[in-house]
């Protein structure tokens, strides 16, 4: 409850950022179109689009409607968590271990953003969960239940099935201890992972190039800055590595699996990271709770109260932060992209028969999308559209080759660029920039955070 009341403040207070433009384009397209965006791009991310096709079918797309079921997936692994502490080591270490994690930015940050990242959260500590009641009581049951949400993690983010190589560790020492049937018994449950995640994994695999051309291979300061990254402040991410490292020591062999689930992911993704560009710290947030798991341990190695104060300064800590990530989703903070501010500017000018024009058009900014969003059906007319997302199955529309004459017969265009411009012309390229200079002036800019919106009439 705590978590959920934490995560709910603020819902919907920063405006959709460009990842989250993009599941809300996936998300308001019929099941046949996600099924051939899976097949252009983001595949990895195609189930969770189609959970949300069906989210906002009923619940709507506004900013708080595209986060809830994230806030909702957060609460839950928190109480999850809560219960895993439970049965490792004791009730105190699992409640102060959820008490931490609602406290974290990073649980705020994710618990706000309509990405998988929570649900991936979610499923990675339900998941340990039933794992440990099947090691504890290994009836076919509990391995059927370990083996669904363990595919059902897969299918939700692929980087999170590095969570079931500390799984398969757990399982292993345990079978080397004489329980030899188990070791089969996980080999079988990893049977309905294998046969979901692979199809997905190989295609996934050959859209790498376009999904993740912004990435840079890792190197070892990207270690030294990730908890900071998944805990969304530096201070809140070194406290609680400090705390994670004192419970291990406490916990010592029940320190093995919340351990393991934290330093597997993490040297795995790091190692791959290396070869091939895949390091990205928000990757890693379903590693969070175990971490918690390793600090509720420290923090109840004390009395009640000074670990509630321990938990209470972390949440002070993040204060700036958690502000902050309400204010808006960009990263870093300090460069917001105002879509919402540009789309209003142009609803409060337009007159009958505008168009507009963006540039970049193949851009992860989404400018097009952005202004959609905002605008709806009132946005002008996108004269230069050749072939929109959804007919292109892809992220990105299509403009025409001769924009000279997809611009005939307009008299004015609202040009969108991204960045901050006093001549707005001078950041359009190509062909598309001749057109526009040759035939329209700059009658009046507005600039607005990470966006320019300028009049030009011809």
């Amino acid at each position: 409850m705590l978590t959920l009341v934490v995560t709910l403040v603020g819902i919907g207070h920063a405006q959709l950022w460009r990842d989250e433009l993009a599941t809300w384009s996936a998300a308001a397209r019929p099941v046949g179109d996600l099924v051939r965006l899976a097949g252009t791009i983001d595949a990895a991310t195609g189930p969770y689009y189609l959970f949300m096709h069906g989210w906002t079918a009923v619940f709507g797309a506004s900013p708080t409607a595209l986060r809830l079921p994230s806030a909702l997936a957060m609460a839950a692994a928190a109480g999850i968590t809560a219960r895993l502490g439970e049965r490792l080591a004791s009730a105190r270490v699992g409640l102060l271990a959820g008490l931490l994690f609602a406290v974290l930015p990073g649980t705020s940050r994710y618990g706000q953003e309509a990405r998988p990242y929570a649900l991936a959260t979610l499923f990675a500590v339900l998941a340990t969960l039933l794992l440990v009641e099947a090691l504890r009581r290994p009836t076919w049951r509990r391995w059927a239940g370990y083996a669904i949400v363990s595919a059902v993690l897969g299918l939700t983010h692929l980087i999170a099935v590095t969570l079931l190589a500390a799984h398969g560790l757990v399982v292993l020492l345990a079978a080397r201890r004489g329980r030899r049937g188990l070791l089969w018994r996980w080999l079988l449950a990893m049977l309905p992972v294998v046969l979901v995640v692979t199809p997905l994994l190989l295609v996934a695999r050959g859209q790498r190039s376009r999904q993740l051309n912004w990435v840079h291979l890792a190197h070892l300061a990207d270690l030294a800055a990730l908890p900071g990254g998944v805990a969304q402040s530096g201070v809140a991410g070194g406290l609680l590595v400090g705390l994670a490292a004192l419970g291990a020591g406490r916990l010592g062999r029940r320190a093995l699996l919340p351990g393991a689930a934290v330093l597997l992911p993490v040297l795995l993704l790091f190692a791959a990271g290396t070869r091939v560009p895949l390091w990205v710290n928000r990757y890693l947030v379903f590693t969070i709770p175990f971490a918690c798991l390793l600090a509720g341990a420290a923090l109840a190695a004390v009395r009640l109260a000074p670990a509630l104060a321990v938990v209470t300064l972390a949440g002070l800590l993040g204060l700036p932060d958690q502000a902050a990530l309400r204010r808006t989703h960009e990263w870093p903070r300090t460069a917001p992209v105002d879509y919402a501010g540009a789309a209003r500017v142009i609803s409060e000018h337009q007159q009958p028969g505008d168009a507009i024009v963006y540039s970049p058009r193949q851009s992860w900014l989404f400018l097009d999308l952005g202004m959609s969003y905002h605008l709806g059906s009132h946005r002008p007319r996108d004269v230069l559209l050749a072939g929109d997302e959804r007919q292109r199955a892809d992220l990105w529309a299509g403009e025409c080759d001769r924009p000279a004459e997809c611009l005939a017969g307009v008299q004015r265009v609202w040009l969108v660029v991204a960045g901050r411009h006093t001549d707005p012309l001078a950041a359009v390229s190509g062909t598309k920039r001749a057109a526009l200079h040759d035939s329209f002036t700059v009658r009046q800019v507005w600039p607005r955070p990470g966006l320019t919106v300028a009049l030009l009439t011809r």
